[in-house]
């Protein structure tokens, strides 16, 4: 029986989702959990986005396959037993036989988190420390400007198709509080946290909507390649809805190499 879930997971001390000889990857402890409860067997599991290092995720979904077809409930206490403790999983469900979370994916809604305050331990390990403030009227309004299908090669790591469908950009403060959350159909490598960078530049008044325009129509890095640190992103939520295309066809025989995987859709 093929399965769905929703995970969460502190991405702090995983260098990503995606499995990586030699690393701990949130991808390769579900899999080692999934191998105790079928007697050893390797059994693969797919995400909607692969996080990189440092990125943590509430919403991210993921997919695999239980010979046995056991009970859904019984899989996931089974699962959450074995599991360490900055990884979690609910709601499992039972879905059609190819079901693959990338391909049923309509959008992915990423949250960047900064506090602008004091500086804060508890706070700053999930969120970036900002001491001067922040003009985040003027972030909302740069931020306006990405939304829209085009061309993101100035704010994410080259791809061979960069183009890519941004549904909203939404910069909010709550007292010291800074969320920025951008929503899309995909994203480059990188490209949250990238844009998240530029609008930083914009609330501290170093640049403005106008630059921010003109270098995503540049189609070179933004910013000299401005990257904002992995533990102030995390993916919230992954819309899913009727698998489209070759989606409804994929089957684990099917399924692309691990090479070919690395040029398909990112969380950034």
């Amino acid at each position: 029986m093929r399965y769905r879930a929703r995970v969460e997971y502190d991405g702090t001390d995983f260098s990503g989702f995606q499995v990586q000889p030699g690393a701990r990857t949130v991808q390769g402890e579900f899999e080692a959990a999934l191998a105790k409860i079928s007697g050893g067997s390797q059994i693969r599991v797919v995400a909607a986005g692969r996080t990189d290092a440092g990125v943590h995720a509430i919403g991210q979904v993921i997919a695999f396959t239980d010979p046995r077809g056991r009970p859904a409930k019984e899989l996931a206490r089974a699962l959450d037993a074995l599991l360490p403790v900055d990884v979690a999983i609910r709601e499992v469900r039972r879905v059609p036989a190819g079901f693959h979370p990338r391909y049923a994916a309509r959008y992915r809604e990423y949250r960047y988190t900064v506090w602008n305050g004091p500086r804060s331990p508890l706070r700053e390990r999930f969120a970036l420390g900002v001491r001067d403030p922040l003009d985040t009227a003027a972030m909302e309004r740069a931020g306006s400007v990405l939304v829209g299908r085009h061309d993101f090669s100035a704010f994410g790591v080259a791809h061979r198709q960069p183009v890519r469908t941004v549904h909203s950009v939404r910069v909010r403060r709550a007292g010291s509080l800074v969320t920025i959350d951008v929503a899309a159909d995909a994203f480059l490598r990188q490209m949250v946290r990238r844009v998240v960078a530029a609008l930083l530049e914009v609330g501290h008044g170093r640049t403005n909507e106008e630059a921010v325009a003109e270098a995503l129509a540049s189609r070179r890095p933004a910013f000299n390649g401005a990257t904002a640190p992995a533990k102030g992103l995390c993916l919230r939520r992954v819309a899913l809805g009727p698998m489209r295309g070759r989606a409804a066809l994929v089957t684990r025989s099917q399924e692309r190499t691990e090479n070919d995987d690395r040029q398909d859709l990112y969380g950034p």
